[in-house]
């Protein structure tokens, strides 16, 4: 079966002082459709660069990303805005809640792109919140919630929109080992349960043996050995 997300020979260039800094350097890299995959590595190693390119916000240099067999890369712009709002979710070290929405209407705000009606996107919003376990903390805002109920919040925003992919930078980054351990038992249960494939940048080794495979990167490439957690 073909994976689900493929980079062939992606190479990413940036510039920093003047001078061109190779982020990756003809990666080639597989991820099977509801794989719970784990990226590891120093810091500028590529990780961040990876899932900006397999979520359509950055294009490589040279070389080809393909997601469920599309190339990425032939998409105009707003092809491109189109897929990634129907097929991929992100959730993010800091949780970017609105503080003056209720934790409703923070789920509710990707469908405001859809062409669906208030009323079903209130119940698919409120559908996403019982998914992560908040369905009594709807009415609360950020500032109400703590730091673990505010990315399960992200996470029900994520997968509002029940997209393929979720896209995840260091999710557990600014949470107790408590509070991260309940973020990591809800992103095994979207993969397990409701077939999402996860991709999740991370320097935490405890959350990295969670996934279902370890890819470590060094300087733009894949490290050997990289393989099941």
């Amino acid at each position: 079966m073909r994976p689900l997300i493929e980079l062939e020979q992606v190479r990413r260039v940036y510039l920093k002082g003047g001078e061109p800094l190779v982020v990756l350097d003809g990666l080639d890299l597989a991820i099977g459709a509801g794989e719970f995959v784990a990226m590891m590595g120093p810091s500028g190693s590529g990780k961040s660069t990876i899932l900006n390119l397999v979520g359509g916000l950055d294009a490589p240099d040279e070389g080809r990303i393909l997601v469920g067999g599309e190339d990425l890369g032939a998409l105009s712009p707003a092809e491109l805005a189109e897929w990634r709002a129907r097929h991929v979710g992100f959730v993010f070290q800091s949780f970017n809640l609105l503080p003056v929405l209720t934790a409703l209407e923070n789920v509710e705000l990707p469908l405001l792109l859809t062409p669906l009606g208030k009323a079903a996107r209130r119940e698919q919003a409120r559908f996403a919140l019982e998914i992560v376990g908040l369905a009594d903390r709807m009415d609360h805002r950020p500032r109400q919630l703590s730091g673990g109920q505010e990315q399960r919040v992200a996470i029900a925003r994520a997968i509002a929109t029940d997209p393929a992919i979720l896209l995840c930078d260091e999710p557990t980054g600014d949470l107790d080992r408590h509070s991260a351990d309940q973020v990591l038992d809800l992103l095994e249960r979207l993969c397990r349960e409701h077939g999402k494939t996860i991709l999740m940048v991370t320097h935490d080794e405890a959350a990295a043996a969670r996934a279902g495979r370890i890819v470590r990167l060094d300087k733009g490439a894949l490290v050997a050995g990289s393989g099941p957690a």
